[in-house]
């Protein structure tokens, strides 16, 4: 076989050498990919950036000012700072620095550009290779409407709906009655489950329009809505697609993505469970028309609704990028989709036939990945935001991938998406790579802002999701089951009481202590009688905190006596090490290794594979004499956030659940309810004003006054 030149284009530097060839009729001409601008930010930067410089490619890296430090501005020499924390969609601007910093080609990633057909069209324009799609499939399949028809007309089934111009909300209800309730309003420049409401009946539709309206103006700028059957028992299946300029269109398997969050995927697995082989070969199948209805090029995944009652399966959307959730489809296929990518980009053909990836998959068994966000699952999976004090993660390994934008130390911005990073386990046997995903969230360590690592543990052990039967409401369904909290066993009261005593002493030693005054209050190097009262605030924020007191007696430097409410341990040894944040205890009955993390009142512990959030209890003379101001009867911003609107006024009497203010954070709408009935005493924050988290958004009037 001839050496290949170095002047070869990627497609043949990275065709595997038994790669089966096609021939083509097509006159296509290649363009060599020297150099790459990554129009994107965090993980997903971080990854096309990996395959990028594995194969020689130059990358150049953007960033704002949030992001200055970020991974993914760290991760290249060449690094242009954008500014403003919007400037990632700032489209003419990205070329511009393209062309500056002689790039011959930019990635979008997936969100912010990724699917804006004008962004691709000048990119092509300005002479730019853009590694995806063309914009005329971007344009085609980005509009909800559009793309129903071009699928009706290639033979793809799609869900009864309204998908017309008339936007009057008179005639939608009327439409929504012509199809049928439930029914499913979708923006229809929309994604990522924005600018979308289920409406179960007539009397709530003008509510529910007017909610996606609006969010979908601030997501997107376009308020154009269409109205959609809504199946009960839907299942999300999803078919990666992949084709070249040469005619050639594969399936590269499907995913299910039925285990979502506010029409957001949060587990993603490969191949989808108890679909049978005939129903997998038509989806593929219908999935590849799909693509070549519109000439698609590179990578896409096209979405389906499956119906678990009747077997169906309805077009849903073509999302024209590489996916989250690609690197599903990467470990049951062996293949990088962004090394694909690229090949596709410069004019190559795909390196895999349909025959060859459909063995590929047979082989290798199933994937899963689960999606780890700063998010509170208790509070209707809220973002949260914040420094990561404390990050440890599984070790990789051929079967666990960790694709991630943050470490230890960074802060996760309310500015965007609060995804810290994607776990992916893969195993011979669904049940296998279940078991390895359950593993590896126990390992998986993350304190500061609060997660969803401790829901997923749940899900990974939920009877139904083990024995497959899913569908996009389990999370609703299986509510109960999922979010039932297991209080903190008494040893866990004594390792933070420990870690406490003894992560003080060690910091007085070299001199670095620097705790609040009051939570320090007498601890020393003496041995004596300590007694510490610890909070476990309830994580959906309702109820009352219990606070338990543990009193630590120390008879020798390492050695105690612990008394948890009615639990005594005697002789207890304890060692912490400030280097690993490790606390090592022999208790009489059982050894406990305890990661212990405090950030001023606050403590996490991760032990035996869970994670628990308590607080110091602060004593009310101390807040009296600090001037803690009380917040019992305040509703408190639950992130970082800009109220888009004041539902109340002063003096107004509300029940509770009743709808108080309207806050926007990471271009997510979340509606801030009443926790009770009572009377509005003030409105602290109007229409407009950014808050901080914990900051009051509206008081209530005491009992004894409203009374």
């Amino acid at each position: 076989m001839r050496a290949v030149r170095k002047s070869t284009h990627l497609s043949r530097r990275l065709l595997p050498a038994n790669a089966v060839r096609r021939s083509s009729t097509n006159a296509v001409s290649t363009k060599p990919l020297t150099s790459v601008l990554i129009a994107n930010r965090g993980e997903i930067a971080l990854r096309v950036g990996r395959t990028a410089s594995e194969y020689g490619i130059r990358t150049t890296t953007l960033y704002t000012d949030p992001d200055a430090r970020s991974q993914h501005a760290l991760s290249s020499p060449y690094a242009v700072n954008l500014g403003d924390a919007s400037a990632y969609l700032d489209g003419d601007r990205i070329i511009r620095i393209a062309k500056e910093q002689g790039c011959q080609g930019i990635h979008p990633g997936y969100g912010f550009l990724s699917e804006n057909p004008t962004f691709a069209r000048k990119c092509t324009e300005a002479g730019i290779t853009f590694i995806g799609p063309p914009w005329q499939a971007i344009e085609a399949m980005g509009s909800k409407s559009e793309s129903k028809d071009i699928m009706i007309a290639a033979g793809v089934p799609c869900i009864p709906g309204y998908h017309g111009s008339n936007q009057d909300p008179e005639y939608l209800k009327k439409e929504a009655a012509n199809i049928g309730y439930p029914v499913l309003l979708k923006a229809v420049k929309g994604g990522g489950g924005k600018g979308m409401r289920i409406v179960n009946n007539p009397e709530d539709f003008f509510d529910q329009l007017a909610s996606a309206k609006s969010e979908a103006r601030n997501s997107f700028g376009d308020e154009v809505m269409l109205v959609e059957k809504y199946i009960t028992t839907p299942r999300h299946i999803e078919v990666q697609v992949f084709a070249d300029k040469h005619g050639n269109c594969v399936a590269l398997g499907e995913r299910d993505c039925s285990i979502q969050r506010r029409h957001q995927k949060i587990l993603e697995e490969s191949p989808a469970p108890h679909l049978k082989e005939e129903i997998r070969q038509d989806i593929w199948q219908k999935a590849r028309a799909a693509a070549l209805a519109v000439k698609y090029e590179g990578a896409g995944t096209v979405e389906f609704i499956f119906d678990n009652d009747s077997g169906e399966f309805f077009f849903m959307e073509m999302n024209t990028r590489l996916q989250v959730e690609h690197p599903v489809t990467e470990m049951v296929t062996g293949e990088d989709l962004v090394r694909w990518q690229l090949i596709v980009a410069e004019g190559g053909e795909l390196p895999l036939t349909q025959q060859e990836i459909e063995q590929r998959i047979k082989e290798r068994g199933a994937a899963i990945e689960a999606r780890i966000y700063a998010e509170n699952p208790d509070m209707n999976f809220i973002p949260d935001s914040g420094l990561l004090l404390h990050l440890r993660t599984p070790k990789p390994s051929p079967t666990v991938r960790i694709d991630a934008g943050f470490v230890a130390g960074d802060e996760v911005s309310s500015h965007y998406d609060p995804m810290i990073a994607k776990l992916i386990v893969q195993g011979p046997t669904r049940e296998a790579a279940i078991a390895k995903l359950r593993a590896a969230l126990e390992e998986y360590e993350v304190a500061g802002p609060i997660t969803n690592i401790e829901f997923l543990k749940k899900m990974c052990v939920s009877p139904d999701f083990v024995a497959g039967d899913v569908e996009t409401g389990y999370i609703q369904k299986h509510h109960d089951e999922l979010f039932t909290p297991e209080p903190p066993a008494p040893e866990v009261y004594a390792q933070a009481a420990l870690g406490l005593a003894l992560q003080e002493v060690s910091r007085a030693r070299t001199e670095l202590f620097s705790g609040p005054p009051v939570t320090s209050i007498g601890y020393s190097n003496h041995f004596q009688r300590r007694q510490i009262d610890l909070v476990e605030t309830p994580a959906n924020g309702k109820g009352d905190s219990t606070s338990t007191a543990i009193t630590l007696i120390q008879t020798a430097p390492t050695k105690f006596d612990i008394t948890v409410g009615s639990h005594t341990y005697s002789n207890v040894v304890s060692t912490f090490a400030p280097s690993a944040n490790t606390l090592t205890t022999f208790f009489p009955h059982t050894r406990l290794a305890t990661t212990f993390i405090r950030d001023g009142d606050r403590l996490t512990l991760f032990q035996q594979g869970k994670q628990y959030r308590l607080q110091l209890a602060l004593p009310k003379w101390a807040s009296k004499a600090l001037g803690v101001k009380d917040l019992t009867n305040s509703v408190l911003a639950p992130m970082p956030c800009k109220v888009l609107r004041v539902d109340v006024k002063e003096g107004e009497t509300v029940t509770r659940d009743q709808p108080l203010v309207v806050i926007e954070s990471m271009k997510m709408e979340t509606v801030i309810r009443a926790p009770h009935d009572g009377v509005i005493a003030r409105v602290v924050h109007g229409a407009g004003d950014l808050c901080k988290a914990g900051t009051a958004l509206v008081e209530f009037a005491d009992e004894e006054k409203s009374a």
